[in-house]
């Protein structure tokens, strides 16, 4: 997602490190629906702006800690760069305020589908946008998870929109991310400054009326509303130095814990219904996922 990778695949090795970072990043994801069930009570808008407020802290220390401070001063100074980073902060929150809205409605199944179809859908865009050429087996994989959206919809009477929404908003995110020139941390950071003017006035307009959950309703959620930052932030930077460390086709196969341990959550946790067209659905994905990891590491064998 950003050119701070670029050195280290050139290098086409994994290193200790960077597995465990990644791996780190990947099951704090994957545990991250519990935190949301626990705010599930606070609207998602209140949850997303609370995620944001304190996330900008955690993510100027680290920018500091590395001494990158330059590149945001920088990149505040290129109204070129600002419109692109406003443009995948718009998506990212689309992408939160889906994910939160979903867990706590009782649809963590399908947020888990929507991170399983995203990688299929990635190199969907990856053909249209940056006209890379697909191998067979990536076409059916992409046929696979079409035929699965399908079955779902036919199921349901409508499209399954919060998979497809989460599918999508990633989808795009990583896709301009490509194109903006800044590291993972320091992109971050930037999103989370543009956002976070519109997220503070909406969390003091929320207590100052009385509706707000940071001081009115207790200790628990007071403690939860602080830790949104760190639920964020932290496996995002995690993530990002760990992806420097590793192959590509090393984080292709990894980017698949969180999805599934989502799916084991809802299922095993959360007891959300597994009617008979997910049963048909999520091996179909599945299916679709092998090819395209076995295509994957085919191509980075023959590299």
């Amino acid at each position: 997602m950003s050119t701070d990778a670029s050195v280290p695949l050139a290098k086409n090795e994994d290193s200790p490190r960077g597995f465990a970072f990644a791996l780190t990043a990947y099951l704090l994801w994957g545990f991250l629906p519990i935190y949301m069930k626990a705010v599930a009570h606070i609207s998602p808008a209140e949850v997303i702006a609370h995620r944001i407020v304190w996330s900008l802290p955690l993510a100027g220390i680290v920018l500091f800690v590395l001494g990158r401070t330059q590149d945001i001063r920088a990149a505040l100074s290129s109204p070129r760069m600002l419109a692109m980073a406003a443009l995948t902060a718009s998506l990212i929150t689309v992408n939160w305020g889906t994910y939160v809205w979903a867990i706590g409605a009782g649809h963590s199944l399908d947020a888990a589908l929507g991170y399983f179809i995203n990688p299929l859908f990635s190199i969907f865009l990856g053909a249209v946008f940056l006209k890379e050429k697909l191998q067979p087996l990536q076409i059916a994989a992409i046929a696979l998870a079409a035929l699965a959206v399908a079955i779902l919809a036919l199921d349901s009477g409508g499209i399954p929109w919060v998979a497809l929404t989460l599918a999508i908003s990633w989808g795009f995110y990583a896709l301009l991310r490509k194109t903006l020139p800044l590291g993972p941390n320091q992109g971050f950071f930037l999103e989370v400054l543009i956002l976070s003017g519109p997220a503070l006035l909406y969390i003091l307009y929320l207590e100052f009326g009385g509706q707000g959950h940071l001081y009115r309703t207790g200790l628990a959620d007071t403690t939860l509303l602080l830790g949104c930052g760190v639920i964020t932030a932290v496996p995002l930077m995690i993530y990002a130095n760990g992806a420097k460390l590793l192959k590509l086709s090393t984080i292709g196969i990894m980017q698949y814990i969180a999805p599934t341990m989502i799916f084991l959550i809802a299922v095993f946790v959360f007891h959300e219904p597994f009617g008979t067209a997910r049963m048909i659905a999520f091996p179909l994905i599945w299916a679709g996922l092998f090819l395209y990891s076995w295509s994957m590491l085919k191509g980075s064998r023959g590299r």
